[in-house]
């Protein structure tokens, strides 16, 4: 019963991370045609600067909240008393952020327009409630709720914005998008939660907690929005714009990775409520690492490898330069897919939120640092540099942490298959530009067919003749053929 759970969830979540990539393949070229670069970094540049208070809404709550509903969601009052006592902090940091970026648009901003419309992504944060239907293992609500606002907000892009002067428009529509979205879930957590006043003392033991896996999303947020800030005041809205855009496409394998922590997370914290020496769990973790690094490797490495036909089919003239951003940033994919399974299955669950936060604080610093020295003198290449080197260190500190326990020499070994696959299939493919019938679409299809039948060849051939490597308790090796 749990598994087909499990199986439920990560397909509703897969469904939603999946309208994240669809929706952006669908109006991105639109986009980057009618708003270009510059707009494109324009709206960037507002977005980061108004996440970033959205962000101190809402704190950990992403890890935290999630996991502290799903601790107690099996007992009606209990899930209750915590719901209010976590929600008071975060209605509290949403008023008072909601007042501090009022008061940014006003005398800071140097486009008032689009910080005053971005407004609304700092207004949802006070009503973003989605850790908590994360938390209760409400997939399928989130999931619906927000395809629908997904679909409806592409609509609105083709319908009203038509030129580079429209990018107020389409800041609009997304803003608005996601406002509506938080709204829907309250209507859901009224049938699952029952008001229960929190108590000043109560509410004040859940804003440690929730302060220490605040951390790591600030460490994260350095090169994940930090970055685009950074190039926009050092370098140019047109290398931001290169970069944004760019990034849109990394979030394809990304997507199902994201969906599978999302819904790993509230499941491991519930199996481990019962006992650390679940089975279970471990056999989870090794098939989800596996997974991880299928998806990583083959759609991350396979973008590198059609990218030279990709970036100007799919942006159009003058992002030439994402090719180069590609081929930097696309093999930070899989350092995090690695670190993503780390941390959702077996850092958080297990309440290790140290390690957790060590280990992006390092990573954050390597890219601030490395941010600060290339930005100026190479753009949207030397943040791109900064982000490939943040991903490979937090997941080789978070890897080497829990390396006995989580077994990773064993799960690193099992990897190698992927990874090698996708190596040679970007060596042989990379420089291979096919003609059919002087067809731009048909000739990037037909790569994209042969690649991935290649990627799958190998992989067969790696996966089934490899020797299969167990690492016994005394640290000996024993080979099995699989």
């Amino acid at each position: 019963m749990a598994n087909e759970r499990i199986k439920s969830n990560f397909i509703y979540n897969a469904l939603f991370q999946l309208s994240g990539i669809v929706v952006p393949l669908i109006t991105l070229p639109y986009l980057t045609r009618v708003l270009h670069a510059d707009g494109m970094g324009k709206y960037a540049f507002s977005y980061s600067v108004a996440y970033y208070f959205y962000i101190f809404i809402r704190l950990g709550l992403h890890n935290y909240g999630n996991r502290t509903i799903a601790y107690v969601k099996d007992d009606q009052y209990e899930l209750s008393k915590t719901f209010f006592e976590i929600y008071a902090f975060q209605f509290v940091m949403g008023c008072s952020m909601s007042v501090i970026y009022l008061m940014y648009c006003i005398f800071l901003s140097t486009n008032k327009t689009l910080s005053f419309i971005f407004m609304l992504i700092v207004l949802a944060g006070g009503i973003d409630l989605t850790w908590a239907l994360y938390g209760l293992e409400e997939f399928k609500v989130t999931s619906i709720r927000d395809i629908s606002v997904k679909v409806l907000t592409a609509a609105c892009i083709f319908a009203f914005v038509k030129d580079e002067a429209d990018v107020w428009k389409y800041s609009l529509i997304y803003c608005s998008g996601f406002f509506i979205s938080q709204l829907v879930s309250i209507p859901v957590l009224k049938k699952r939660i029952h008001y229960v006043k929190p108590g000043y003392q109560d509410i004040i033991i859940h804003i440690k907690p929730n302060l220490v896996l605040f951390l790591p999303t600030i460490a994260v947020s350095v090169y994940k929005t930090m970055d685009k800030i950074m190039l926009g005041l050092m370098s140019s809205d047109l290398e931001l714009g290169y970069y944004h855009s760019c990034e849109n496409i990394i979030k394809i394998p990304l997507a199902l990775i994201t969906a599978l922590g999302t819904v790993m997370l509230p499941r491991m914290s519930n199996i481990l409520s019962h006992g650390d020496d679940n089975p279970e769990a471990e056999s989870i973790f090794d098939k989800s690492i596996l997974f991880a690094m299928f998806i990583s490797s083959s759609v991350c490495i396979g973008i590198m490898t059609v990218s030279k036909e990709f970036v100007p089919l799919f942006f159009g003239e003058g992002f030439e330069k994402c090719i180069t951003l590609f081929n930097i940033v696309l093999p930070s994919c899989l350092f995090l897919a690695f670190a993503n399974v780390i941390r959702t299955q077996f850092l958080l669950p297990r309440k290790k939120d140290k390690l957790f936060v060590i280990s992006l604080f390092t990573g954050a610093a390597v890219n601030l640092i490395l941010n600060l020295i290339l930005i100026p003198g190479f753009a949207s290449v030397g943040a791109a540099i900064g982000t490939l080197a943040a991903e490979i260190v937090v997941c080789v500190v978070q890897a080497v942490s829990v390396y006995k326990e989580a077994h990773i020499g064993r799960n690193i070994i099992n990897s190698l298959p992927f990874v090698l696959a996708g190596v040679l299939m970007y060596a042989v493919f990379s420089n291979y530009s096919p003609v059919i019938l002087g067809n731009d679409i048909l000739s990037l299809l037909f790569k994209i067919v042969i690649c991935g039948l290649f990627y799958l060849a190998v992989l067969g051939v790696l996966w089934f003749g490899k020797i299969k490597i167990h690492y016994q308790g005394n640290n000996s090796v024993k080979k099995e053929k699989i």
